[in-house]
């Protein structure tokens, strides 16, 4: 009987990321397995990440020196517990900055002279420059969401829309420019841009609500040629896509937001040249399938994971832990978290109350690692950018996801999401081992090559 040195990882909500007994293989065949590895071979993986915010650094500033030096060496550090490698900041306000600002706040400045990255220098750059001490090969991405509001209708940062007119277009183009621009005289690379956050909410918080029609000439027309005219280097994505609100009344117009959106802007020959991948917010679920069926040479992205009630409970987390691999299993190449800390409750400046991999209580000046923190790690700490997701079959491939590395070594992430044990029979090849999964629980296991 053969014998592999397997690590077998396994999370519960009384016990959390607790090294296994070693396992052995059976005598049984292959035949007896619910969940066998494959050859085949999908997506390269890019990594795993989440959003620098204002609000976040201003919690890990509750924390003492050490505290905070830890929750950072946590999150970034290529040795670390999540070794997050791709994320994303905000172009100006998020829901969770501080106050609602832009870059340029001047009305009528079409040439961009008031542009500045003042306000990012308290909270948002020190944010990004200590996770680069740290993960120097950390991936950047950007979106706003809002224009400044002199270029919407009506002039506010929440709801409405990007006035259509082609002094406002040509203005707006060069504003992503200057933040690219701006950045690098920081000495952070924008790796890419997405030209809205969730291009159909009108919110309360700072949005601006876009056509596909729109994002195919505003990609087209305005902001390709400025980014070629300027030499840049930071793609381009056509991101972020969610899902109406009002989701049944869009299905009634048997549209999708593939059709309205991906579909539409690809469609375009000329914008398509610009158009590097595509990034789907959480809501977008309902439509990446058929993005990456139809367009499998571009990248793909989940941008914003769902963001909870601020409870961080592990009923949630199992939820969560089915979103990432419905993502996986549709072909993204990098998963986004949101907010990676937040202080309890995780209140907005826009009174909703949302979940954190990290809590940091002002009071006790101490954290916790809530249950996504542990449903990130299952995935982000053995998988690397470089990894190849490869197939899984079985009862309960449904459950799983595997990554194959550069040496070998297969990395299968599960879930046991039911409220009895389970008996997991994992085979590759001839191979088959016996594992008895925890209720509700989430396992990481290191096979290696």
């Amino acid at each position: 009987m053969n014998e592999h040195k397997l690590r077998w990882i396994a999370s519960t909500e009384q016990r959390r990321w607790l090294e296994q007994a070693a396992v052995t293989a059976t005598a049984a065949t292959a035949a007896t397995a619910n969940l066998t590895i494959t050859d085949r071979e999908h997506q390269t993986f890019e990594g795993f990440g989440g959003c620098f915010n204002e609000l976040g650094h201003v919690a890990l500033g509750r924390l003492p020196a050490e505290e905070r030096d830890q929750v950072m060496h946590d999150l970034f550090h290529p040795e670390g517990e999540h070794r997050l490698s791709v994320c994303r900041l905000p172009i100006g306000a998020s829901d969770y900055a501080l106050d609602w600002y832009s870059h340029n706040e001047t009305d009528g400045d079409t040439a961009m002279e008031h542009f500045s990255v003042e306000r990012d220098r308290k909270h948002l750059i020190p944010y990004i420059k200590e996770a680069l001490k740290l993960n120097p090969e950390l991936v950047l991405f950007a979106s706003p969401w809002s224009p400044p509001t002199w270029m919407k209708f009506p002039k506010a940062y929440n709801y409405g829309t990007l006035r259509w007119e082609k002094d406002i277009l040509e203005a707006y183009a060069l504003y992503f420019v200057k933040f690219v621009q701006a950045y690098a005289e920081e000495g952070i690379t924008i790796h890419q841009v997405h030209v809205q956050n969730e291009v159909v909410a009108d919110q309360k918080f700072p949005s601006c609500v876009w056509t596909g029609q729109q994002l195919r000439e505003f990609i087209r027309d305005y902001l390709g040629p400025a980014f070629e005219r300027h030499g840049l280097d930071t793609e381009i994505w056509l991101g972020t896509i969610n899902a109406p609100e009002a989701w049944d009344e869009w299905l009634k117009k048997k549209a999708t937001d593939f059709d309205g959106y991906a579909g539409t802007v690809l469609g375009d020959p000329e914008a398509y040249k610009y158009i590097k991948g595509v990034g789907y917010q959480w809501a977008g679920k309902y439509g990446i399938q058929r993005a990456v069926q139809s367009y499998p040479e571009l990248r793909y992205m989940q941008t914003e994971n769902e963001c909870g009630d601020g409870e961080n409970t592990w009923f949630y987390a199992k939820y969560i832990f089915s979103l990432y691999q419905h993502y996986l299993f549709n072909g993204v190449h990098a998963y986004v978290y949101w907010n990676m800390v937040l202080e309890p409750k995780g209140r907005s400046t826009w009174g909703w109350e949302q979940n954190a991999m990290v809590t940091v209580d002002p009071a006790t000046r101490q954290y916790v690692r809530n249950p996504e923190y542990y449903v990130m790690k299952h995935y982000a700490h053995f998988v690397s950018p470089g990894d190849i997701r490869i197939g899984l079959q079985g009862p309960w491939s449904g459950h799983a996801s595997a990554f194959l590395k550069p040496d070998g070594t297969k990395i299968i992430v599960l879930s046991n999401p039911y409220p009895e044990e389970k008996e997991l029979r994992l085979s590759c090849g001839s191979v088959v081992y016996n594992f008895r999964l925890e209720p509700e629980s989430f396992h990481t296991i290191v096979w290696p090559g």
